[in-house]
């Protein structure tokens, strides 16, 4: 005699991530969807431009630039094909301005802040020697500004020492001449800023950018500016057997 079995099928049972995962599905979809319709949409023309007041305005610019540093005719377009956006001499920075690429004649924001800083540290926390000056003989203002240095030692002789540098002196001379260099023959203590006959340095229409090197075998230094003569804006170099001035 055979026997009923009294136990019963249990239901099935679903997991809880099971369900989770559909929506999930669901809802992905729904959001790929909406993206697509937003740039369609977008694609037409269809969501209107942001009101006039909301747009950002061009800054505008004071162009009080010498008009000796811009070349006559200047294609403005031509920027970043010549690498003007990526130098940093007088000429390339008067041009970005000239073009409404770049913004002077205001201090840097973080001149304040370094100013705080300093007024932290204990005094009179002083790195190195006491300053020198490297520019003497006669100053004219405005054109009184020097900046980015390249200082140099003699390894053979390191009493010699050349610093190159941009410099304003000559900005209104013909040609222009916004390079310069001093020396100095007792290992810094003082230096002489190289001038010629004509009151100027001796590297004429250059634009900055310095560069001081030093052979060592041929006893020859070397300095670099960009230069006018060297394809409008190319790179010329001038050397010396020493330290007073190229040859």
């Amino acid at each position: 005699m055979k026997k009923k079995s009294a136990s019963q099928s249990a239901p099935a049972r679903h997991s809880l991530g099971e369900g989770g995962f559909f929506n999930l599905r669901v809802l992905l979809a729904l959001f790929i969807v909406l993206a697509g319709v937003f740039l369609a949409l977008a694609g037409f023309g269809v969501f209107p431009a942001p009101p006039a007041s909301m747009a950002q305005a061009r800054p505008t610019l004071t162009r009080s630039i010498n008009p000796l540093l811009i070349p006559p005719g200047f294609d403005c377009a031509q920027i970043r094909a010549l690498g003007i956006d990526r130098q940093e001499n007088l000429r390339a920075g008067a041009i970005m301005i000239f073009c409404g690429q770049a913004q002077g004649g205001s201090a840097s924001p973080a001149a304040a802040f370094s100013q705080f800083a300093r007024s932290l540290l204990p005094a009179p926390l002083a790195f190195g020697a006491a300053d020198v000056d490297l520019v003497t003989g006669t100053e004219t203002s405005p054109h009184v500004t020097q900046s980015e240095t390249y200082s140099l030692a003699n390894p053979n002789n390191p009493n010699q020492i050349v610093v190159t540098y941009n410099d304003s002196r000559g900005v209104f001379a013909s040609p222009i001449n916004i390079s310069a260099a001093s020396v100095s023959t007792d290992g810094g203590t003082t230096f002489v800023r190289l001038t010629a006959a004509n009151g100027q340095s001796p590297f004429t229409n250059t634009l900055g950018d310095p560069v001081t090197l030093y052979n060592s075998p041929t006893g020859t230094w070397f300095a670099t500016f960009l230069d006018i003569g060297c394809g409008g804006q190319g790179i010329g170099g001038y050397k010396s057997t020493h330290s007073l001035g190229p040859e």
